[in-house]
């Protein structure tokens, strides 16, 4: 079916379940931001790949919500759906559920998956939806219409070792419980897949580029239990569960075992899936609170970091490869965005380690690299040779940690508009590099470092600037970020966050450049305790894109000791022509 035939029969659903409008948000039970393919119902339904947004369908109209990263990209995957794009964020577009309280008639149905649907959504829908008589209902229709969307992996679940993880199970589960303590919590539910799986020290496969299998953790004062493909665990798994005190049971009976608990304090996170509310007995006191380990897992350990910093030079070293390879292939030989990107993960894989890639990667060549989360498909992607720029996104997954970086480069002849709006985009980068900030800085207060050298000359870019990152783990990892948004969290030591700025201009180019950085201590004076980055990322800028001129002296000569770094680092496991070549790249600028 194609996704207008598809939307269709949703509304033949709606139609025999007296249903006015029905939301299908991009979520699995586990409320992941990648989605088992199980799980990709908006996907699926609407053909729209980015991994967030939302669909609404009434009677007659459909929407998708979605944020700036897919302002470009979404219009095309929704060619010919009838669904309409909604520009989240931007001025003019209708917060979701005021449009669909303005489409429907009174005392109308709204409908939604409940185990796909998160709790902190659904007391927002109720609440808005009832100020205006509508109901809302769990009623999963998309389970009428999609017969063949596949079945949960049978992936194994293999440890991942204290030497590696650097504080065992016990510990953390220890940690765990004092904070449950102090919030006054007798139960825990812990259902997001990466907190899940740093837990318990253990990882799978069951998603795609992320190390994480289908599990939930109930914790108790006395009990631990993991609820999972018990099949699917492999015999050191078993062990160190029963090492750490830990009971199995099948994934298939969470719910059930929700029902047992009686006059309980649960400690459980809104963003939760509100069948897990709707399981556990209305005698149960809730504190919605966000997972305790959830920032535990964001302060990465030295073990973790160590770890980091290993994977970065062994990921620099393909990178670096791959960068030599691409610059002089281009043009010689056929090539296009796809077998660009298989080419880079061969690359990777050749380093110890490796797992798989830590997301799909983004090729962007010429006007493609304006699309800020471009997926070029395996048939009819875009032909690269040499003769204009091109934006590489990407990152690998090893045993010891995970990487993400993005380089834009020019293959050809670029203008001098490209270059100096790369110089700022790199500026920006370097700047956030360099700053120094007081214990309790937030995220937010941060962003317009990276961005000022574009706001003033009057551009931006319409996505954060980082992003938390994980340690063999989810590549996108919370609660941390460096965006415009309002986030209370402050930055802590060891959190590792991305640093990307960049600047697109729709129908002609892309620019990003991206490194990883760690929160570290610098300084403490009469002010107090001031905190700086550690730059993770290991792999350099091309000179033949910089416009000097407008990098300050200090700018300069952070570029040239980042460049002496990379050299230091990875020119020992090069050799001949790549050396050669690499050696001019990092020479002072």
């Amino acid at each position: 079916m194609t996704s207008k035939e598809k939307v269709a029969a949703l509304r033949e659903e709606m139609q025999k379940n007296n249903v006015d409008a029905f939301i299908v948000y991009s979520a699995d039970p586990h409320m992941s931001e990648y989605l088992p393919e199980e799980w990709q119902e908006r996907s699926w339904l609407s053909g729209f790949l980015g991994s967030a947004g939302f669909v609404v369908v009434t009677k007659d109209k459909a929407g998708l919500w979605t944020d700036g990263r897919y302002f470009t990209q979404a219009p095309i995957e929704l060619a010919g759906s009838g669904i309409d794009l909604f520009k989240d964020g931007m001025e003019g577009t209708p917060n979701y559920i005021d449009w669909i309280i303005s489409e429907i008639p009174a005392n109308g149905k709204v409908a939604v998956n409940a185990v796909a649907t998160s709790h902190a959504n659904w007391e927002l829908l109720t609440q808005k939806l009832n100020a205006k008589n509508i109901t809302l209902v769990d009623s999963p229709l998309l389970k009428e219409i999609w017969k063949d969307r596949g079945t949960p992996s049978q992936n194994p679940i293999f440890v991942h070792p204290v030497e590696r993880a650097g504080k065992s199970v016990v510990d953390k589960i220890a940690a765990i419980r004092q904070k449950m303590e102090d919030q006054e919590a007798t139960v825990h539910i812990i259902s997001s897949l990466d907190d899940v799986a740093w837990t318990l020290n253990l990882r799978g496969s069951d998603v795609e580029s992320n190390p994480v299998f289908l599990g939930y953790i109930i914790i108790t004062k006395n009990d631990a239990i993991l609820f999972t493909g018990l099949e699917k665990l492999e015999v050191e798994s078993r062990r160190s569960m029963d090492e750490s005190f830990v009971k199995m049971m099948p994934y298939e009976e969470f719910y059930n075992h929700l029902k047992v608990f009686k006059n309980e304090k649960v400690l459980v996170s809104p963003n939760s899936n509100q069948s897990i509310f709707e399981a556990l007995q209305s005698d149960n006191q809730f504190i919605k609170a966000p997972v305790p380990g959830n920032l535990m897992k964001a302060q990465k350990n030295e073990t973790e970091l160590e770890g980091f910093r290993k994977v970065m030079v062994r990921d620099g070293v393909a990178m670096v490869k791959f960068l030599y390879w691409l610059t002089h292939n281009a043009g010689k030989e056929t090539m296009n965005e796809y077998s660009i990107g298989q080419k880079l993960r061969g690359f990777r894989a050749e380093g110890e380690n490796f797992v798989g890639e830590s997301f799909g990667s983004i090729v962007g060549y010429k006007d493609n690299g304006a699309i800020m989360h471009y997926s070029a498909k395996s048939e009819g992607s875009k032909d690269v040779t040499n003769d204009a720029s091109i934006l590489v996104d990407s990152g690998g997954q090893y045993l010891e940690g995970t990487t993400d970086i993005t380089r834009t480069l020019a293959l050809g002849a670029v203008s001098d508009e490209f270059k100096r709006n790369s110089t700022l985009v790199l500026q920006g980068l370097i700047r956030l590099s360099m700053v120094k900030f007081p214990k309790g800085t937030k995220g937010v207060q941060l962003d317009a470092i990276a961005r000022l050298p574009l706001w003033m000359e009057g551009k931006d870019y319409n996505h954060g600037t980082g992003h938390g990152v994980g340690s063999f783990m989810n590549v996108h990892e919370g609660p941390q970020n460096i965006r415009k948004d309002m986030n209370p969290q402050e930055l802590l030591l060891g959190m590792v966050c991305s640093n990307e700025p960049g600047y697109y201009l729709e129908g002609e180019y892309g620019i990003r450049h991206e490194n990883l950085i760690a929160v570290k201590e610098s300084e403490t004076t009469i002010h107090g305790t001031f905190y700086k980055f550690e730059t993770l990322t290991f792999c350099p800028f091309f000179k033949d894109t910089i416009v000097k001129e407008i990098l300050s002296e200090n700018e300069i000569a952070w570029l040239n000791d980042y460049h002496k770094t990379c050299e230091e680092k990875i020119a020992p496991f090069l050799e001949g022509e790549v050396k050669d070549w690499f050696m001019e790249l990092v020479s002072p600028l």
